[in-house]
């Protein structure tokens, strides 16, 4: 089997946790000021989150760069309409609304993170 375990750096580990928490329903399997592991209600880990400038990797040195730039963060669910709630009550930064996408057939939404990445949430 291969499966990946994405890491993003972010300015704050714990802020951030909550925030993919409150929004996908996820649960921390780490917790911590340096790192995070969030994993949904299997316990497969869905994303990882790693504080800039820790433990020398050097892409997650600089935090004056563009974060995420390269980079979209695609999550497959269930419960669109659910997520879709989840980001309207926490106000969060909405690059487009719930739509179908031509390409894929597949009712999406976009967003960005507390860290400017940008999240595509589909169904």
């Amino acid at each position: 089997m291969t499966r990946l375990e994405t890491i993003i750096a972010v300015k704050d580990v714990a802020k951030s946790s909550k925030w993919y928490q409150d929004l996908l329903g996820l649960k921390s399997e780490h917790g911590g000021g340096n790192f995070e592991m969030l994993a949904d209600k299997k316990g497969a880990v869905i994303l990882c989150l790693h504080r800039w400038g820790e433990h020398d990797h050097p892409t997650m040195a600089d935090s004056s760069r563009i974060a995420g730039n390269g980079l979209i963060l695609f999550f497959r669910i269930s419960d669109l309409q659910g997520i879709w709630s989840n980001a309207l009550r926490m106000n969060l930064e909405i690059e487009q609304e719930p739509h179908l996408n031509g390409n894929s057939g597949q009712w999406q939404f976009i967003l960005r993170d507390l860290d400017g990445y940008y999240l595509i949430v589909s169904e």
